[in-house]
C-alpha cells in the first residue's frame, strides 16, 4: 500500500506531519510505503531527528505550499506545485493509493474534485466527514461537516448513502443506523431541507431510524449522522471547544489546593481515559466521501499523534475499498432513484407549398 502525505498541510508543517508518518512508518507491513511531499530541504531535516533506517519512507518534492489563508477556488492557478496539488496527482495518477493532508480544507475539496481525482459518478456534491467516539467506545460518522453550507435534500439523501457505506466497508458495521439532526426527534420537526430530506430517507432501503437531537448523537443513538455543512460545522467545533473548556476548568479546580490535587492524582487514570475518549487526535481524520479516491483530511493543528493515526485511517479506506463501494452503491442509487427523461413530444410539421410571385 502506497499512501502519500501532505507534509506542508498543519499549521506547524512540516513537524508533526513528517514525525507522524516516521511514527506510522515504524506500523506498516514490509511491503507499505509512505511518500512525504513538500520542501524536500525541510522534510529532510526533519527526518534527520528520528531513526528512519529501512523505514518505508520516500520524499516528493513541492515547491510551494497551500496557506490557510489562500483563496480554495484560485489555489490550482496560484501555486500549480503545492505539496497538496502534487500529492493529490500521485492518487490520480495511480503512484498511490490515498492521501492525507491537514491542509486548507476548502482548498483539498476544490482541488479533489475539481483538478484532480474529480466526482464520482452520480455525485452531486462530496461530503466532508469527521469520526466522533461516543458512549460505549462507538463510533459514529457525521455527514456533510463543511463542504456544502447550503445543502439540498437530493445531496443530504447521497451523504447518508455514502456515510452508510463508509460505516459499512470501513467501520464493519453490518446495517448502520442513519439519522438525520434536527431540533427535535419527532417526525416533521426541522427546516424545510431536512423534512425534504427525511421523506427521502423514509422511503429508500436505508435503515433509517429518523430524527436525531445532539444529545442522542452524543448516546450513540445512530451510526451515521446527516446534516448540512453549516449546522454539521458548528455542531463539530463546539463539540471540541466544550470538551476543551471541561479539562481546563477541571483541570483549574483541582490544583486550588492540596487535598484536591490529591484527589485528582487518584482520579488521573480516569481522567486519562475520558481525554482519549473526547481527543480528534487518536482519530485523527475522516474520508471526503464522493470522490475517485481516499483523501482522509485532519485538523489543521493536529499532531504526530494525529497525523499517524489519519494515516491508519486511510489504510482502513483502502483496505475496505471504500471507493469501489460506493461508485456501486451510486451505480445502485441512480438505478433506483433517478428518472429518466421526459421524451420531447414528436412535432407534426405541415409542408408549405411556396407561390412565386407572377411576373408581369
Amino acid at each position: 500500500m502506497r499512501i502519500v502525505i501532505d507534509a506542508m498541510g498543519s499549521d506547524r508543517h512540516p513537524v508533526p506531519d513528517v514525525e507522524g508518518a516516521v511514527l506510522a512508518a515504524r506500523e506498516l507491513g514490509a511491503h507499505d510505503r509512505l511518500i512525504l511531499v513538500g520542501d524536500q530541504a525541510r522534510i529532510a531535516q526533519e527526518l534527520n531527528k528520528h531513526d528512519t533506517a529501512d523505514l518505508p519512507i520516500e520524499v516528493v518534492h513541492a515547491s510551494q505550499h497551500v496557506d490557510m489563508h489562500d483563496n480554495p477556488t484560485q489555489t490550482a492557478r496560484q501555486k500549480p506545485d503545492s505539496s497538496m496539488l502534487v500529492a493529490m496527482k500521485l492518487v490520480r495518477d495511480g503512484q498511490a493509493d490515498a492521501v492525507v493532508t491537514a491542509g486548507n480544507t476548502g482548498a483539498a475539496l476544490t482541488l479533489a474534485t475539481l483538478h484532480t481525482l474529480q466526482r464520482i459518478r452520480g455525485v452531486r456534491r462530496p461530503a466532508l466527514t469527521s469520526l466522533l467516539r461516543v458512549e460505549n467506545n462507538q463510533l459514529v460518522v457525521m455527514a456533510d461537516l463543511g463542504a456544502n453550507p447550503d445543502a439540498q435534500p437530493e445531496w443530504m439523501f447521497q451523504f447518508g448513502v455514502m456515510g452508510s457505506l463508509y460505516a459499512q466497508h470501513v467501520l464493519g458495521q453490518t446495517r448502520p443506523r442513519v439519522a438525520l439532526l434536527s431540533n427535535g426527534e419527532e417526525e416533521g420537526k426541522g427546516n424545510q431541507v431536512v423534512r425534504q430530506s427525511a421523506a427521502l430517507f423514509a422511503n429508500s432501503n436505508l435503515n433509517f431510524i429518523g430524527n436525531v437531537e445532539p444529545k442522542e448523537v452524543l448516546q450513540g443513538a445512530a451510526d451515521v449522522v446527516v446534516t448540512d455543512g453549516f449546522v454539521g460545522n458548528v455542531m463539530l467545533k463546539t463539540m471540541e471547544a466544550v470538551g476543551e473548556a471541561f479539562f481546563r476548568v477541571m483541570r483549574r479546580e483541582l490544583l486550588r489546593n492540596p487535598l484536591r490535587i490529591l484527589g485528582g492524582f487518584l482520579i488521573s487514570p480516569v481522567l486519562r481515559k475520558i481525554y482519549k475518549q473526547v481527543d480528534p487526535f487518536e482519530i485523527g481524520g475522516a474520508p471526503l466521501l464522493g470522490v475517485n479516491g481516499v483523501v482522509i483530511i485532519g485538523h489543521g493543528r493536529t499532531n504526530a499523534k494525529g497525523i499517524k493515526n489519519a494515516i491508519a485511517q486511510a489504510r482502513r479506506a483502502v483496505e475496505g475499498n471504500l471507493i469501489e463501494a460506493i461508485r456501486q452503491g451510486m451505480a445502485r442509487y441512480i438505478a433506483q432513484y433517478s428518472s429518466p427523461a421526459p421524451a420531447k413530444p414528436r412535432r407534426r410539421y405541415l409542408a408549405r407549398r411556396r407561390h412565386k410571385p407572377i411576373k408581369a
